[in-house]
C-alpha cells in the first residue's frame, strides 16, 4: 500500500518514458494559455496527471501514459521512493485550484517503451481525451529542468537524479 500524499497536496503521478536509446519523452503544452502549466520559454513536460479515487500510483501512471500519448506497449522499470513536492505560486493556484490545493505531489515512474514510434498518437490518444500535448520530441533527461516551468524545476531536478541511471541504451528494470 502506498502512502498517502502529504497534506494540502494533490496527488499526482509523473512518468519518464525512455526509448531503446535512452532519451526520454517530452510533449509540447497544447494549453499554453493555463499559468499552471506554461510559462514564456518554458512549454515542454514529461507526461503527468492526477491520481483517481481506488486507483493505486502505478495504475494512474499506466492511465496517464494511455490518455496523453496513446502508448501501452512499456516495461515499468522503476519507482522514485516517496512523494516529489512543489508549491505552485499563491497567485497562480487561486486561479487554477481555487486555492485547493498548495501544490502537487507526484509519484514519479520510469518505463521503457517497447513500441514502435507509430503508437505515440498525441493528438488523438485513448480514450477520447482531450490532446495535452501539440508536439513531442525525444530528449536527454538531463536537459528536462530546464524546459518545465520554473516552479517545478526542483521536481525534475530530483528525478533527473533518481532515473539518470535508466537514461542509457539498454537500460532495464532496476
Amino acid at each position: 500500500m502506498t502512502e498517502a500524499a502529504p497534506e494540502g497536496y494533490r496527488p499526482c503521478v509523473g512518468l519518464a518514458l525512455f526509448n531503446a536509446e535512452g532519451l526520454v519523452f517530452v510533449g509540447q503544452r497544447a494549453d499554453k494559455t493555463k499559468r499552471e502549466h506554461v510559462a514564456p520559454g518554458h512549454t515542454w513536460q514529461m507526461p503527468q496527471g492526477g491520481i483517481d479515487a481506488g486507483e493505486t500510483p502505478l495504475q494512474a501512471a499506466i492511465r496517464e501514459l494511455q490518455e496523453e500519448t496513446n502508448v501501452t506497449s512499456v516495461e515499468l522499470m522503476a519507482e522514485v521512493p516517496g512523494w516529489l513536492t512543489y508549491d505552485l505560486p499563491v497567485d497562480i493556484g487561486k486561479e487554477a485550484w481555487k486555492g485547493r490545493w498548495r501544490g502537487q505531489a507526484q509519484k514519479w515512474f520510469a518505463f521503457r517503451f517497447t513500441g514502435a514510434e507509430s503508437e505515440i498518437d498525441i493528438l488523438t490518444p485513448a480514450g477520447g481525451h482531450k490532446a495535452e500535448f501539440d508536439a513531442w520530441r525525444w530528449v536527454r533527461i538531463e536537459e528536462t529542468p530546464d524546459l518545465i516551468i520554473p516552479f517545478k524545476q526542483v521536481v525534475y531536478r530530483q528525478v533527473v537524479q533518481y532515473l539518470a541511471p535508466f537514461a542509457r541504451p539498454g537500460a532495464r528494470q532496476g
